[in-house]
């Protein structure tokens, strides 16, 4: 039996004002797709919009945090952005506030509970909280939220250093963002055997974001990799 939506905001110290906003927050596209015939679920609508809001509401409040509190060059902040708000950490922090007991799913997609899109749900639903949050309480909640239950895990990521594939913090990126592999091609290789020099270029389908330059292929790919996170 699905747990009183209440509850959740006992666990995040949060009381709404327009519990509507909380149970779309909470509402995936499949529950509302399943229960067309019934006009009062329809007219709360699902939690893509919120999720849409959440996104920039997030990554809003971390970069100026980051800005604030660290000196750091600026890829170095791009990597720890990237590990705080990629899907798997999303999913891993709702996860731990048990979103995933409140969530209006399809009877299909409730029974999946482990799988990759899964995570993807947990991940796009802790945003659309985050985006509910800032339009029920303000901006002043909302940070308190996400330094609470996100933010705290910085530490973590800089002391095991999770932040150093940019490989891996681009893919999520453009997964989360645009539901897009990235790929890397040599756009030029020269020198001697012993002495190689590549020249790679990070691709979104065919569009060139950026290019990487190293002594070996990963080395070029890694690098074009980071300055693809940079631009974006």
């Amino acid at each position: 039996m699905k747990k009183d939506q209440k509850e959740i905001g006992k666990i995040i110290k949060i009381k709404f004002k327009n519990h509507n906003l909380l149970r779309q927050a909470l509402t995936h596209r499949s529950y509302i797709n399943e229960h067309q015939d019934d006009k009062k679920i329809a007219a709360l609508g699902h939690n893509e919009r919120l999720e849409f809001l959440g996104d920039a509401v997030l990554e809003l409040v971390v970069t100026e945090y980051l800005f604030k509190k660290y000196n750091n060059p600026e890829g170095e902040l791009t990597n720890w952005r990237a590990s705080l708000v990629n899907s798997k950490m999303l999913a891993q922090i709702s996860r731990e506030i048990q979103l995933d007991d409140f969530l209006f799913l399809s009877k299909g997609e409730a029974l999946d509970k482990n799988s990759k899109a899964r995570n993807y749900i947990l991940a796009n639903t802790i945003e659309a909280l985050i985006g509910a949050i800032y339009l029920d309480q303000g901006i002043r909640k909302v940070k308190g939220f996400i330094e609470n239950f996100i933010l705290n895990k910085l530490q973590e990521i800089i002391d095991k250093q999770l932040y150093l594939d940019p490989k891996s913090s681009f893919q999520e990126l453009t997964q989360d963002k645009y539901g897009i592999t990235p790929s890397y091609k040599v756009i030029t290789e020269s020198g001697p055997d012993h002495k190689k020099h590549f020249i790679i270029g990070a691709y979104l389908g065919d569009k060139l974001i950026a290019q990487g330059e190293g002594t070996s292929k990963q080395e070029a790919q890694m690098a074009a990799a980071q300055n693809a996170l940079e631009l974006m």
